[in-house]
């Protein structure tokens, strides 16, 4: 049982990660720069940056938001991580109250030399969707990135956020204090939400996954190698016979 388990889930991450290899685009803006994958696009909507494929069906999957404030008395770190240990309420299209899920212990860790906040929930922006929330200060600006992917397709995009990840980079300047996107940004960084109430279109999110003939095609490939590996448990088993 062990062996099958271990074949399942090396095969496909092996599938995921062929399936992910492209290359990628350096997006970067008044203050901060990181990389994307070359089918995606970053639009300033309101105060946020939202970055997201250009292809329909991938647009509803995963979504990475930034947004940047002038740092004020609510904004440190430790005020970061403190509101990333614990489960985040949002709000559905529906109406209804949702408690997110603290899939892992918010810590802080070393990003090109800069120290960020680094946590990942579950429902806590959008419903069934993981989120990685990465937030750091540096000199006057405070920095949020979030990075959003329904449940059921985030491995697909798991490699793109690890690089768009290790690439951030906070080029923030003085003049930097001057781009609308940050001075129109107030609060702190806390609950900075890509769902209801932020001005971002995210329009099917909601709704889960919109393309059964990519799960149907993800099924198909789970089942041959499940297959697969039974088949070589039988062969394991006749030849110690």
């Amino acid at each position: 049982m062990r062996l099958t388990t271990f074949l399942i889930l090396g095969v496909a991450a092996l599938v995921g990660g062929l399936s992910n290899v492209a290359q990628a685009k350096q997006f970067k803006n008044a203050y901060i720069s990181f990389e994307i994958p070359e089918r995606w696009n970053c639009v300033l909507e309101a105060t946020e940056w939202v970055c997201r494929s250009q292809d329909n069906n991938e647009s509803k999957e995963a979504i990475i938001v930034l947004t940047a404030k002038e740092v004020g008395p609510s904004d440190s770190l430790q005020i970061y991580e403190n509101h990333m240990k614990n489960p985040i309420k949002t709000t559905t299209k529906t109406g209804d109250s949702v408690m997110s899920q603290v899939m892992s212990p918010p810590t802080q860790k070393k990003i090109n030399n800069l120290l960020w906040v680094d946590g990942f929930h579950i429902s806590s922006e959008i419903q069934n969707y993981y989120t990685r929330y990465i937030a750091t200060i540096k000199e006057k600006i405070a920095v949020l990135v979030t990075f959003s992917a329904h449940k059921e397709f985030y491995s697909k995009y798991s490699q793109d956020f690890f690089n768009a990840v290790n690439s951030l980079n906070v080029i923030a300047t003085k003049n930097s204090l001057q781009d609308p996107s940050i001075q129109g940004a107030g609060g702190t960084l806390g609950p900075i939400s890509t769902g209801a109430g932020s001005g971002i279109n995210i329009d099917g999110l909601d709704g889960g996954p919109q393309s059964p003939k990519k799960n149907n095609k993800f099924l198909f490939i789970i089942g041959a190698i499940v297959f697969a590996a039974i088949g070589i448990l039988i062969l394991m088993k006749l030849k110690k016979k």
